[in-house]
């Protein structure tokens, strides 16, 4: 595997690089860009999105005929790092998630008429849309299986009753991809639907206050007593809502590891910068051996995570699931961002546990990526199922 970028996708690269050096790190210095609950309003936010659009780096994830850029998926990796060298990068070129993973298994899987109903408007950046699965106990979490939430039968649609929450995004969409129960097979019992906000059957019961900061939309608890879903909104078919999870949640792991891995990048150009300047005994920081192993541990694990994330991208390139290789990079990466932010802090002292700098934001931040999308605890366990059932050949070059 060569992981060299071609030209085409070095130039997008560097477009991005100066697109968000010019047009968003400028948003993160002024406090007055910092909503309620810690992201970038929608109206500040907006003008961005607009520029990024005419500049062609839009959606890179997304078809071109819905106004994506179309690229592979292992040209990703580069793209949503770059993007993430700013907090608010990735919502500028419509690569955060949930939206992220939502456009990504859309276009995998929606009819044409479901790409143009609920596809094109997200790619658009006209709606927000959220993915609704993890349930309270004893509901799904990491074992969807677990589900309770059903869904029913009645004429030409389902009644779906029941209860989501940590739902990201929810307050804020307008799309929404549900799991639920149409029966209680094993493998074919759970089926994704597609519903619009306005529909009537269901509410939000409350945004859930976080450790945060939070993504636009928060992370709400939803109910539903009644919601009519027809016929023509099952995503694949009924019983395939694992196929539909597993198709969604496979790339969007391997997005949240690159946009990760650009905070975690960032985490270190702080640091540096401020080790380069900072005098202390009568010595720079910079030049202290206990800093220099310091950063030279954080960057060590950040290229180790970026090799285990563009690996994983190139499997799903050729086609492969690739479920070894994203729970690879998702412990991590989750654990290197954790890593990078603590040490930055560390390193700027008093000043990296303030908001001058957006350290103790990516700190908090960095907490939750050791839990969405699977605990490092059971991506763990993944791995060690596959190294059992492989033997040797869990280690195979092929």
């Amino acid at each position: 595997m060569d992981f060299t970028l071609s030209p085409e996708i070095e130039d997008i690269r560097l477009r991005v690089r100066a697109f968000i050096e010019e047009h968003v790190l400028p948003l993160e210095s002024d406090p007055e860009n910092f909503a309620d609950y810690e992201n970038i309003p929608h109206e500040r936010l907006q003008p961005v999105r607009e520029k990024a659009k005419a500049a062609g780096l839009w959606a890179p994830q997304s078809p071109k005929e819905y106004g994506g850029m179309g690229l592979p998926v292992g040209a990703w990796p580069a793209i949503y790092e770059e993007a993430a060298r700013s907090i608010f990068g990735p919502l500028a070129i419509h690569c955060m998630a949930p939206d992220d993973g939502n456009m990504n298994v859309l276009a995998k899987v929606g009819t044409p008429a479901q790409k143009e109903k609920w596809l094109r408007p997200i790619v658009e950046g006209k709606v927000r849309s959220a993915f609704a699965m993890t349930e309270p106990s004893p509901g799904s979490g990491s074992d969807p299986g677990m589900m309770l939430t059903r869904a029913e039968k009645k004429n030409d649609r389902y009644v779906v009753r029941g209860r989501k929450w940590f739902i990201t995004g929810a307050e804020g969409a307008a799309h929404f991809i549900l799991m639920a129960r149409t029966s209680d097979d094993a493998r074919r019992g759970l089926t994704a639907f597609l519903f619009h906000k306005d529909q009537p059957g269901w509410r939000i019961v409350r945004r859930i206050p976080i450790m945060g900061p939070e993504e636009h939309g928060g992370h709400c608890e939803l109910e539903f007593d009644g919601l009519e879903i027809p016929f023509e909104n099952v995503l694949m078919g009924e019983g395939d809502g694992l196929k539909v999870t597993q198709i969604r949640l496979g790339p969007a792991r391997l997005t949240h590891c690159m946009r990760w891995l650009g905070f975690s990048k960032r985490c270190m150009e702080i640091a540096q910068e401020y080790v380069a300047h900072r005098e202390g005994f009568g010595i720079k920081l910079a030049d202290r051996e206990s800093v220099q192993i310091k950063l030279g541990e954080v960057a060590h694990q950040i290229q180790i995570g970026r090799l285990l994330t563009m690996h994983a991208a190139w499997k799903l390139q050729q086609g492969s699931r690739a479920r070894k290789e994203v729970s690879m990079a998702k412990i991590q990466v989750a654990n290197t961002l954790h890593n990078a932010a603590d040490v930055a802090i560390q390193l700027n002292g008093a000043r990296g546990y303030s908001k001058d700098t957006i350290l103790e934001w990516v700190y908090r931040y960095a907490r939750s990526a050791r839990l969405v999308d699977g605990a490092d605890e059971v991506h763990k366990m993944v791995l060690a199922r596959f190294m059992r059932e492989e033997g040797r050949d869990f280690w195979k070059w092929g």
